[in-house]
Formats: C-alpha cells, sequence, structure tokens
C-alpha cells in the first residue's frame, strides 16, 4: 500500500507541472506552445472564460480597469499576466483535478479541469474545460 500511495503523489506532482507548464505558457500568450502541452479544448473558448471571469468581472463598466477593451481581449493577451494558479482539487478518483485561478491575487470565479485518460502507449492529459 505504501508504493501506491507514493505512485498516487509523484502522478498527482507531475500532473500539476504540467498544468503549471501549460497556464504558464498561456499567461505568456505563447497559445500554440501551450496546446502542445496537453490534449485540449479549444483555447478560445478558455480565453474567453478566463477573461469574462476576471477582467470583465471587475470592470464594474470603468475604462480604468487595466486590461483591453471589450472587443479587443483577444488580440491583446497582456491581461492573461494578472492571472495565477491558486490551488488544486482533486477529484477522489485521483483522474481528474480543478485549478482554481486567481486575477490580481483575488480567487476568481472560474476554474480549469483536467483529466487523465489512459490511451494505448500510457495516460494523456486532458482539457481544460472551464468551471463557474
Amino acid at each position: 500500500m505504501a508504493g501506491r500511495s507514493v505512485q498516487v503523489f509523484t502522478a498527482r506532482s507531475y500532473v500539476e507541472a504540467v498544468v503549471r507548464q501549460y497556464f504558464s505558457l498561456l499567461r505568456a500568450g505563447r497559445i500554440p506552445e501551450a496546446e502542445q502541452v496537453i490534449d485540449h479544448y479549444p483555447v478560445h473558448h478558455v480565453l474567453r472564460s478566463l477573461w469574462t471571469g476576471s477582467v470583465e468581472a471587475n470592470a464594474d463598466g470603468d475604462e480604468e480597469s487595466g486590461g483591453p477593451a471589450p472587443a479587443a481581449w483577444e488580440q491583446d493577451l497582456s491581461w492573461l499576466g494578472e492571472l495565477d494558479l491558486a490551488d488544486f482539487r482533486w477529484g477522489h478518483t485521483g483522474s481528474h483535478v480543478d485549478a482554481a485561478i486567481t486575477y490580481r491575487g483575488q480567487i476568481i470565479e472560474v476554474a480549469l479541469g483536467f483529466w487523465l485518460k489512459p490511451t494505448d502507449t500510457g495516460w494523456v492529459l486532458t482539457g481544460p474545460a472551464t468551471y463557474w
């Protein structure tokens, strides 16, 4: 049993490191590289959800919100630099993890969900789905 818990811990640490790498590339606006890290859903959906849950949610009609205008969020990705990972919440089976996200240090309502899925050659990390 002790060997199994070490194996699970190692797998979780590895998955969390991959999610951190993905998110780091995403924050840097390096979208094509981020897409290579995981088997991904369309990034447009992820970016739109992150924008809506962070910059747009905190704008309150204020033009000085610090991010690009709503129509320009896809072209000016500088707002991604204000996001960060907060914590990881693992599902009970160990094959699903949610990553909480912060904007300017505050946890936002959007979380990213990732899954470990078996393949013929091992496992692949898929996602992210966005959860509100």
